[in-house]
């Protein structure tokens, strides 16, 4: 009896949207592909260096999900919606040269959840009707279309609940075990689960004290909010707060650290009109970060902190112009 087809699925860690965008894969790929599949998931992070380390694709499919290009050549399939997915142009030109028709990239959809589903649908006969309510919230939260601050900040639907045990617990390794509960189970059923559950209670206690300390350490000037959170344990930290706050803002530039990175965020205020003069994403790039138009990162190396903090301070400055 032959082995079960072993796949490597890389996705963006704590990321709602990686991990939404890899339960539908797993899905479709167990439903029309190979249904004894043997998976195996690899939580990935921006860093300043190269993330693809050598020997990580080492299945007999080796998957990306929105996350950032590579162009090994083993490498069997990639889906990716940001701007910036591409770390070189080479890694741009090599993708385009790619004739498998299994590597997609589509940065007009909101989220990669959505992005994978109407891929998998159309090319593939995949019926993703069963996970409607995963793919509806994973397109909401990637792409921060809630009706009010309030109502993204109040986090009380079972999907923002579990984003925030996605994107905040600090148990390592809970996103990958989490993945193929989410292709089966209502997001009700989801926070439910004891591995989620004892995350949630102390983690939503955490929230709402971040509330009052967003409020003690928030400045705007000229319609930009900064704040410097990199002294906190608030990696996680819920990035509508700021407009909650300060509604009138139209951008929000952060610096948070933690282990592994120090990290520049630079967000647009998705209730204010004003705030798509830039192209957040592009100018992210400049410092060696990227995302999307209106949300983007910068990480650095940990011991880079002050650097961190001169280039938030820079753009900052830049966006309030």
């Amino acid at each position: 009896m032959a082995n079960p087809v072993k796949v490597r699925l890389c996705f963006h860690d704590r990321c709602f949207d990686g991990a939404a965008s890899s339960a539908v894969y797993y899905r479709f790929f167990r439903e029309r592909v190979q249904s004894d599949a043997e998976f195996h998931f690899r939580g990935m992070t921006h860093r300043a260096k190269q993330p693809f380390e050598p020997g990580l694709f080492d299945g007999d499919e080796n998957v990306i999900v929105d996350f950032k290009y590579s162009s090994s050549p083993r490498v069997t399939w990639w889906f990716d919606h940001h701007q910036s997915a591409f770390l070189t142009p080479a890694d741009a030109e090599h993708f385009r040269h790619d004739r498998s028709g299994h590597k997609f990239y589509k940065p007009q959809y909101k989220s990669c959840t959505k992005l994978i589903a109407d891929v998998t649908s159309v090319e593939f006969g995949f019926d993703v009707k069963p996970l409607a309510e995963l793919i509806r919230w994973g397109d909401i939260i990637d792409g921060a279309q809630y009706e009010t601050p309030e109502s993204a900040v109040a986090i009380s639907e079972p999907a923002t609940q579990l984003a925030l045990v996605i994107e905040a617990a600090p148990e390592e390794g809970l996103v990958p075990q989490i993945i193929p509960y989410m292709s089966e189970l209502s997001l009700a059923d989801m926070i439910k689960l004891p591995i989620v559950a004892r995350h949630l209670g102390p983690l939503l206690e955490r929230h709402h004290r971040s509330i009052d300390m967003m409020r003690e350490r928030t400045e705007v000037r000229d319609g930009v909010i900064f704040f410097d959170l990199s002294d906190l344990d608030l990696d996680g930290y819920n990035k509508f707060i700021p407009y909650m706050l300060h509604p009138e803002a139209r951008y929000s530039v952060s610096v948070i650290a933690s282990p592994t990175r120090s990290k520049v965020s630079v967000g647009s205020n998705p209730w204010n009109p004003d705030s798509t003069n830039h192209n957040l994403a592009s100018l992210a790039e400049q410092y060696g970060g990227g995302g999307h138009p209106r949300v983007s990162a910068i990480s650095f190396e940990p011991e880079d902190i002050e650097r961190a903090r001169f280039v938030a301070h820079e753009i900052a400055e830049k966006l309030r112009h």
